[in-house]
């Protein structure tokens, strides 16, 4: 059956050829293991126990996971193997499973949960996402995924097509965020009573359901950062969380380009913060000033695969 999963419809038998994602109906996978850089209720103490999916349907010239966007590493797996290491990493300690960019594999993954889940997972499942994902699709996940965790990169349209070949995204995008928030209603979060904290396999304050929206700020870019910003609270107000990141790395392949070829000054980035505060933000999470001075690109090295 061709494949058209995510909004680039490229219509290939992924049985035998590899999609726009860079990839076959084979799953592959770089890294299985606790993650602690994710939001403070998405890692906790211990951390998410995040799976990195090779492959990726954006193409974002800045990308910050580049050697497995682009499938240059990955390890295959099949469905029954993923679902071991599910549980694999509930027995690690991992407060949730994080799903890192798994758009193109949704059908496997959701096979992959059902086993796990019917074999004994009873951590929250985090669906890990850049937001450019077809509405059937994410709707392939109701029941599935308890937390959404998608970007909203964009809201200009020469943007999205410049950074990321997607002049479509943020249509795309806001209609995804839609139905994600329809599956999981409002953010829950777990405290001192609930079983899973009580028997030491979740810890207290992780999100149990909901949705937080990410926003990278881009340097020379915070006009658009505020459009986003005024988006995300006037259309969601309290019913989502929304994470304004400051981490953004420029990598050597962009060197002389004119915007990306450095970092978010600090005064680009408050200027974000304080336009959401402006527009009475009250679910939120920001970044030191000094945060992208640190490495948030764990190693690929196919541990826990």
């Amino acid at each position: 059956m061709n494949c058209n999963l995510c909004p680039r419809a490229c219509n290939i038998d992924r049985d035998i050829s590899n999609g726009f994602c860079g990839m076959t109906n084979d799953i592959y996978a770089a890294r299985a293991a606790l993650h602690k850089w994710e939001e403070p209720c998405i890692s906790g103490e211990r951390g998410s126990g995040a799976v990195f999916f090779s492959g990726c349907t954006l193409r974002c010239i800045f990308c910050q996971n580049y050697d497995i966007a682009r499938a240059f590493a990955g390890k295959r797996i099949t469905v029954e193997r993923l679902a071991h290491i599910f549980l694999e990493l509930q027995e690690k300690g991992a407060n949730n499973i994080n799903l890192v960019t798994a758009s193109h594999y949704v059908p496997q993954v959701a096979k992959a949960l059902v086993s796990a889940k019917d074999n004994g997972l009873k951590i929250p499942v985090v669906y890990n996402s850049s937001a450019y994902e077809n509405v059937e699709t994410v709707h392939m996940l109701d029941g599935l995924v308890d937390v959404y965790l998608p970007d909203m990169k964009y809201m200009d349209s020469r943007i999205s097509e410049e950074y990321s070949k997607a002049p479509d995204y943020f249509t795309v995008a806001s209609k995804a965020l839609e139905e994600m928030v329809r599956q999981t209603g409002r953010p829950q979060f777990f405290g001192q009573e609930d079983e899973l904290v009580r028997t030491g396999v979740v810890e207290a304050g992780i999100m149990k359901t909901g949705v937080i929206v990410r926003h990278l700020v881009l340097p020379g870019s915070t006009n658009d950062s505020k459009n986003v910003m005024k988006y995300l609270i006037e259309t969601y107000g309290d019913d989502i969380y929304i994470s304004i990141m400051s981490q953004y790395t420029p990598f050597d392949r962009l060197k002389g380009h004119p915007l990306l070829s450095r970092k978010v000054t600090a005064e680009e980035y408050n200027s974000v913060v304080d336009y959401a505060i402006g527009l009475g933000i009250n679910n939120g999470f920001i970044q030191e000033e000094d945060v992208a001075d640190e490495s948030f690109i764990p190693e690929f090295d196919y541990e826990g695969i």
